[in-house]
């Protein structure tokens, strides 16, 4: 959530059928094939390829001159099984233990909320977990036109709980996983959880894992529609209802196996409610139908089973990259898993066979597609691997050298230099990381055109030499308010706020470290490029630093001791999180989407010249991820079919959440904020994220005419973006000003406008190609 103002150790995926357990229930705490019939263990071991890029950084280890604190501000919630290790902060699932606990977990297409026993607008009171799934036609919509924000209503379409749940009922979390949690709801008489529910990205059911307990169904508002059955399918026993919406959902009861079920127990006893027999033991599983016996069949196909977590593994061969979705399930029949829009369109040829007719709608990613895999396998084709530090296109072919014409270079050499005394005398911000990151990250962009562009090494290196200094600083944590390694929750954060909850735009918190870090990344990425002998100065102290950073936002190892893996980007939907330690009832969210690809363009430079080919791959393959699911979640040309119709005409999401799209930002909502969030910072990766017919469809629509000549530095920002569709128009911009006048006031504080020239000329030269 940054932006331009301020404002108030490795491990294997082998599983053994000996210690299955641990993966959906602590086997210290319950004992899972006592009270679920699982009828089998995982579906299978997971094999990781041998050339799997993900690899420890490093050996974990919190560098001496970063202190370790153990008491977070946000303690860990009914959070158990993780007493030494790190927690996902910036998961989907964090509501879970943030908070009050009620508020809701999208897994996609379907989202649930803890009851918690307070009373819901047009709803019931329950204790139980509420099922949610929302049509379009169901959306509230902003004011305008375009409507500035549409949100997903919270409806409970059905309500798993158990009669003896009560007020007492508390909720716990175990098994954190990247792409996975279980939900306990227990009450004190109990030692075991009276319920699990195993949440996983993309699941097909909604599954409830009851122990000696008396299941109960509900709908809201209105009460159930229809209820019909027993009917049998195989091992299991189906009913269907009509919700109170009138909708068509599914109920599989899946009882343990050689227990005898009386079917007759499992009915209505009011207009909301639905019973089943005291001292269940098995899973209920709940699933939206909405094509009728055509959709039936897929899940009676799929019943019984369900899944429990997913693993990832990826290879990287020259630009081609694979990543899978590696799912364990409990059960015999085959796994039907959901996958969003730009899974569709990146799939694996040989899965398209498995696609089925069962789609829903998801809250804010389009509509999901049913197939049958217990192994998502995605492609991308294009990994940009011959993006460097120099102004790029798609199409620039590898170690392209551009040839900028002589009176460019003259003219970029005067405000180089100016550019240049200017970042060395002026002060970096010392209260915020962000903006000293951002700052640094200027003051390294102009050293590197003075030294790669312009030739100029005895310039450069004077630059050079004070670049090292300021960001020796933070190698050294002698900035004014230090970072350090927070043990409670497992990262690095700033000791602002400890304070103040919302200094450096939460940081503490785990707001944004991707957009915080990345800078710095960069930083030190240039400086290496530059000075390789930086890399072991000082007995190494930069390399590992550095490497530090990206471990807390991108920790590669899966079971790394110190941090979480993946902690902001998110596989599943192809992007990450910002938001940290919050409750919030939208979820998670982020407003910066080319800040998000910046810090995956740093972590690839880093690779690069560090010479972690792993971690250089990582950089390529997020990239090419996120410029895909970027246009299709964040940038909205005229035919993008994920947002409704009455909001694409924006042209940009503004802040994406899990459960609205709000066209605006923390800070403003006028144009330039809203649009230019996602611009900064301009650099090589944005000619990949930004497609160029989207670019010149956002500048018609809200920039053309003289609308981007705002008075501050995001009219530096528009123009620069201006390059990726009319570059001569942007180099003129940057070259002349306005009638021969130029504002300084036009360049914010984390770019220049000697890079800004550099960008626009070299997009120029790199057209004529």
């Amino acid at each position: 959530m940054g932006h331009l103002h301020s404002r108030p150790a490795s491990a294997s995926l082998k599983r053994t059928n000996s210690n299955w357990k641990e993966a959906w229930l602590p086997a210290r705490k319950q004992d899972a094939t006592a009270s679920i019939d699982y009828r089998s263990g995982p579906s299978k071991v997971i094999e990781i390829p041998p050339d799997n890029i993900f690899v420890p950084i490093q050996e974990d280890n919190i560098l001496p001159q970063i202190p370790i604190g153990q008491h977070h501000p946000v303690t860990r919630k009914g959070i158990v099984d993780a007493d030494t290790k790190p927690v996902h902060t910036n998961k989907f699932y964090a509501n879970g233990f943030l908070g009050a606990q009620n508020q809701p977990i999208w897994a996609h297409p379907y989202s649930i909320w803890w009851g918690k026993g307070v009373e819901e607008p047009n709803g019931l009171k329950t204790v139980g977990m509420c099922v949610c799934h929302v049509e379009e036609s169901d959306l509230e919509y902003g004011p305008g036109d375009p409507a500035s924000a549409y949100i997903n209503p919270r409806k409970q379409c059905l309500i798993l709980s158990a009669r003896e749940l009560d007020q007492q009922t508390f909720l716990t979390t175990d098994t954190h996983l990247p792409f996975s949690v279980n939900i306990n709801l227990s009450i004190p008489s109990t030692q075991e959880p009276m319920m699990t529910f195993p949440i996983v990205q993309g699941m097909s059911f909604v599954t409830a894992g009851y122990r000696n307990a008396m299941p109960t169904v509900q709908t809201g508002g209105k009460g159930f529609m229809e209820f019909s059955g027993p009917v049998k399918i195989g091992n299991s026993v189906k009913h269907r209802v009509r919700d109170m919406d009138g909708r068509d959902w599914l109920i599989y009861i899946n009882p343990v196996q050689g227990v005898t079920y009386d079917a007759t127990k499992f009915f209505k006893i009011d207009a909301n409610t639905i019973i089943g027999p005291p001292f269940f033991k098995g899973t209920i599983q709940v699933c939206k139908n909405p094509l009728g016996s055509e959709t039936e069949a897929l899940y009676d196909r799929a019943c019984g089973t369900f899944v429990i977590e997913a693993k990832l593994t990826a290879t990287v061969n020259d630009t081609r990259g694979t990543y899978t979705f590696h799912y364990t399930k409990i059960g015999t029949s085959p796994l039907l898993m959901f996958a969003l829009p730009h899974h569709i369109q990146s799939l694996d040829p040989a899965l398209t066979n498995q696609i089925t007719k069962l789609h829903l709608r998801t809250t804010t990613k389009g509509t999901a597609t049913a197939l049958w895999t217990d192994q998502l396998t995605l492609t991308e084709p294009a990994l940009p691997t011959s993006m460097s530090f120099a102004p790029w296109l798609p199409s620039t072919p590898p170690a392209h050298k551009i040839r900028y014409p002589p009176e460019v270079l003259s003219f970029i050499a005067a405000v180089a230099e100016r550019d240049l005394r200017r970042s060395m005398t002026d002060p970096i911000p010392q209260d915020s990381i962000y903006y000293a990151g951002k700052s640094l990250a200027k003051f390294a962009t102009i050293v590197w055109v003075v030294s790669d562009v312009l030739s100029n090494p005895t310039l450069a290196a004077a630059g050079l030499g004070k670049l090292k200094i300021e960001i020796g600083r933070y190698v050294s944590n002698q900035q004014l308010h230090p970072v350090y390694y927070d043990a409670s929750w497992g990262g690095l954060v700033s000791s602002a706020g400890f304070a103040d909850a919302g200094a450096d735009f939460g940081n503490t918190y785990y707001n944004d470290h991707h957009f915080h870090y990345g800078y710095f990344v960069y930083v030190a990425a240039v400086i290496a490029s530059l000075e390789p002998e930086w890399l072991s100065a000082d007995g190494g102290v930069n390399r590992a630093w550095t490497n530090m950073l990206v471990k807390d936002f991108a920790e590669s190892a899966y079971d790394g001791r110190d941090f979480v893996w993946q902690r902001c980007f998110d596989w599943w939907h192809g992007h990450s999180w910002a938001k940290g330690l919050w409750s919030s009832g939208d979820g998670k969210d982020q407003e910066s989407s080319s800040e998000d690809g910046f810090a995956a363009w740093a972590m690839k430079m880093w690779g690069k010249v560090s010479g972690d080919a792993a971690m250089e791959k990582r950089g390529n393959l997020i990239l090419a991820v996120q410029a895909r699911s970027f246009n299709h979640y964040f940038y909205l040309a005229s035919n993008n079919p994920i947002h409704p119709p009455r909001f694409t005409p924006n042209k940009v999401a503004g802040i994406l959440f899990e459960n609205k799209v709000h066209y605006t930002t923390y800070f403003g909502s006028s144009a330039p904020l809203v649009h230019g969030i996602h611009m900064l910072p301009v650099y090589p990766p944005s000619a990949l994220l930004r497609a160029r017919t989207w670019v010149k469809e956002e500048w018609a629509a809200f920039f053309s005419g003289g609308r981007a000549d705002v008075e501050d530095g995001w009219r530096g920002v528009l123009h620069a973006n201006l390059a990726l569709g009319d570059a001569r128009a942007s180099y003129a911009f940057f070259r002349d000003g306005v009638d021969g006048h130029w504002d300084e006031r036009w360049i914010d504080g984390g770019a220049s406008r000697a890079w800004y020239l550099v960008w626009a000329a070299g997009l120029s030269e790199l057209g004529r190609r």
